[in-house]
């Protein structure tokens, strides 16, 4: 969906702030102080699926390279920092979460002394980099892991891992019956040297991820020092990959129909703490405020708020909110819990929309059943992408006027759909291949960016270079970055004017926040002094509340009332 100049003038010259107007913050600003312990609290934050951002080096896979040629966009977009999924030493076995080594860069991306140039020159334009750790598993080619199976049974070193016997007289059956969240069994059994079926060993998701065993202090000693390697190189941040999977009740139990809270096997065990307090200290110890946010998927939300005491982490990813279908009660109800979950610890709000393992917004919101479930995902489901693209940018709207921080999947600034024509024989997620080609997987959103151009390739890499590691949809030739940096009714621009505006109000950083009465199918709410949300989720236009002027809005105005499916930003006196 596109909109014209002309219909979106109003909005984006109103969206204008002077030097002294009382809503503006230092016009000059680039971001917050490097130095500043509370950046996190309100950090806008872009996440790189780094082998498809953008491809220096020209052989179809993004690279730290690509990244490096194009931080000045992330500084035009307007993040505070740059989240790496793994980059890390690796078979990709599962899109590079299998790691094999934290203190090596995977040579498709480059080099440790690139991403060292990487963090030094994101930083200097007021950049922070955050980078993904995995420690519920290594790469099943781990020096551990390989150590482990030579060692064979009853070794040091298979007590870093879930190694046991299986059940029955010839060890033939699984240790447990636990549930891969990848589809499938949890256990895999090796192969004595003597060709003879050796012991079993635990992975909660492919094979090739073994879970380590946090019970073993080697474990809890390794995950500090790879902190401490990173935070000495000057990332500002770690996101931790399934962080409330780590700790397994060592009895391995079946899990029980109804566990209570804290009773599951496998997730959110009490323990847990003790090791997020020893990450605490040691980011706590280095200056700046080195924040840890954690990837945490509870129901409970007291158990969820625990993760978030002063001396734990700083953050965990609200994918409660992204789950949700597109409902004014069920986004309030959302909003709501989140916060209030978040209020006892003193903890920010995060908000997102998607990630890479996510269908994209703008496909999503354009189904019938807008909420998001993994086990709920299926083929040739139908998208009506224009509903889904005006949805998408009202969303984007919504969440970056919610208090807290935000993180934005990269692409989802362009408008991108889901990619949902692979050729199945090139789809390479292993979601896809452990439900029996049931699951479509989660390539879809991870193909690579268009950022120029009509043809094939549309940019991602320098000139004659290799077509992408993923093909994109032809249909993207009018969604590249080039295309959208002239067009004021693009995704781009509106999600740039966002993240302008943002920056500049202290009210959409700092103000309480407050619920403003707008009838039913509408959500409306107060950021401090003088800014006003208001988003239409009802099948109706209406009317916008008294206000000032408009400062920005997500689609055009019909005789000055805001359509179905829209988000204004206004100026107001109270």
């Amino acid at each position: 969906m596109s909109f014209t100049l002309d219909s979106l003038r109003t909005p984006f010259a109103s969206a204008s702030l002077s030097e002294t107007d009382p809503l503006n913050k230092d016009a000059g600003i680039v971001s917050p102080s490097t130095n500043d312990p509370d950046w996190w609290r309100s950090a806008v934050v872009y996440q790189i699926y780094i082998r498809s951002f953008a491809d220096g080096d020209g052989d179809g896979t993004g690279d730290i390279a690509g990244v490096r040629s194009r931080l000045g966009y992330l500084r035009d977009l307007g993040v505070d920092a740059i989240w790496f999924t793994p980059w890390y030493a690796s078979p990709l076995a599962d899109g590079g979460y299998d790691v094999a080594d934290y203190r090596a860069i995977h040579p498709s991306f480059g080099e440790l002394a690139e991403a060292e140039a990487l963090i030094r020159e994101a930083l200097e334009l007021g950049i922070r980099t955050i980078i993904d750790v995995v420690p519920n598993h290594v790469s099943d080619q781990h020096p551990w892991f390989q150590a482990a199976l030579a060692a064979g049974p009853g070794s040091p070193e298979r007590e870093r891992f879930w190694f046991r016997d299986g059940r029955g007289p010839d060890g033939d059956g699984i240790p447990t019956h636990w549930v891969s969240d990848f589809q499938g069994e949890t256990w895999t059994r090796t192969t004595n040297p003597d060709g003879t079926p050796g012991q079993w060993y635990l992975h909660l998701f492919t094979p090739e991820q073994p879970d380590l065993n946090w019970n073993h202090p080697d474990v809890r000693r390794e995950f500090e020092d790879v902190l401490r390697f990173w935070f000495d190189r000057g990332v500002a941040g770690v996101r931790i990959d399934s962080a409330a999977l780590l700790v397994k009740d060592e009895n391995l139990p079946e899990v029980p129909k109804n566990p209570q809270p804290g009773q599951h096997p496998t997730v959110d065990r009490d323990e847990l703490h003790d090791i997020y307090r020893g990450w605490r200290t040691v980011a706590d110890s280095y200056p700046g405020a080195r924040s840890l946010v954690g990837e945490i998927w509870l129901p409970d939300i007291e158990r969820f708020a625990k993760y978030l005491r002063p001396d734990e982490l700083h953050m965990a990813f609200n994918f409660d909110f992204m789950a949700r279908p597109w409902d004014a009660a069920n986004l309030r109800a959302s909003i709501d819990a989140t916060l209030a979950a978040h209020a006892p610890v003193g903890a920010p709000s995060t908000w997102v929309l998607s990630n890479h393992d996510v269908t994209r917004p703008v496909t999503r919101y354009g189904r019938e059943d807008s909420s998001f479930a993994f086990a709920a995902k299926r083929f040739g489901t139908p998208t009506d992408l224009e509903l889904g693209t005006k949805r998408a940018r009202a969303a984007a709207l919504l969440t970056a006027a919610l208090p807290g921080s935000l993180y934005i999947y990269q692409g989802d600034e362009l408008g991108l759909p889901e990619a949902e024509d692979i050729p199945a024989g090139l789809i390479q997620d292993p979601m896809h291949f452990r439900s029996q080609g049931v699951d479509p997987g989660r390539d879809g959103c991870r193909v690579p960016l268009p950022w120029r151009g009509t043809a094939a390739g549309f940019g991602f890499g320098p000139e004659g270079a290799a077509q992408p590691w993923l093909p994109q949809p032809e249909s993207w030739a009018r969604l590249t970055v080039e295309e959208q940096e002239s067009d004021q009714g693009s995704m781009l621009w509106l999600y740039r004017e966002a993240l302008r505006i943002r920056r500049r109000i202290p009210a959409m950083t700092e103000g309480d926040f407050a619920w403003v009465d707008a009838g039913d199918g509408v959500l409306s709410f107060s950021r401090g002094t003088g800014f006003l949300c208001v988003i239409n989720l009802s099948s109706a236009p209406i009317e916008l509340p008294e206000h000032d002027s408009i400062l920005l809005s997500s689609t055009q105005l019909v005789s000055g009332r805001l359509p179905p499916d829209s988000c204004v930003w206004l100026r107001t006196q109270h």
